[in-house]
């Protein structure tokens, strides 16, 4: 088993510092989604979209994932927490098989890893919808907290 947890990825977070993402909502990068197989090697160091271990393109999905959407409001502080959350993402009737997932800048030239989500088993779908929820943008469960 290749995936091993959920993880900010280390890039992301020296890219803060450097000012190179951009999650407001209207003017914003473009943010993407891409599934992987249980054959893919993802960790906090993964520092860029890879198509290896990438879901095979057909069946509803297509390489390079996704493009997510900034939910609206974010990203958002509380306390002092920084909190950045999606709209759920869809796959429509796809026959896909997953074990995780990378969201990473897609603004070019960037392709720069943010994090990395472990399903904890393959999800599939079979000519059906595939699609991930993403937990509240609360303090202790938003897809992004930096704290």
């Amino acid at each position: 088993m290749a995936f091993t947890g959920n993880y900010v990825c280390n890039n992301f977070k020296l890219n803060l510092a450097k000012a190179t993402h951009d999650f407001t909502t209207s003017t914003g990068h473009t943010f993407n989604m891409a599934l992987y197989t249980s054959s893919a090697t993802l960790t906090a160091s993964s520092n860029n979209y890879t198509v290896s271990g990438e879901v095979a393109t057909g069946g509803g999905y297509t390489a390079t994932g996704l493009a997510l959407t900034v939910a609206s409001g974010m990203p958002l502080l509380s306390g002092s927490t920084v909190m950045i959350d999606f709209d759920d993402a869809l796959w429509a009737a796809s026959s896909i098989t997953a074990r995780g997932a990378m969201i990473y800048n897609d603004t070019s030239p960037l392709d720069s890893s943010v994090v990395i989500l472990d399903f904890g088993v393959d999800k599939i779908s079979d000519v059906g919808d595939f699609s991930v929820v993403f937990p509240p943008a609360t303090v202790t469960r938003a897809v992004i907290r930096i704290v």
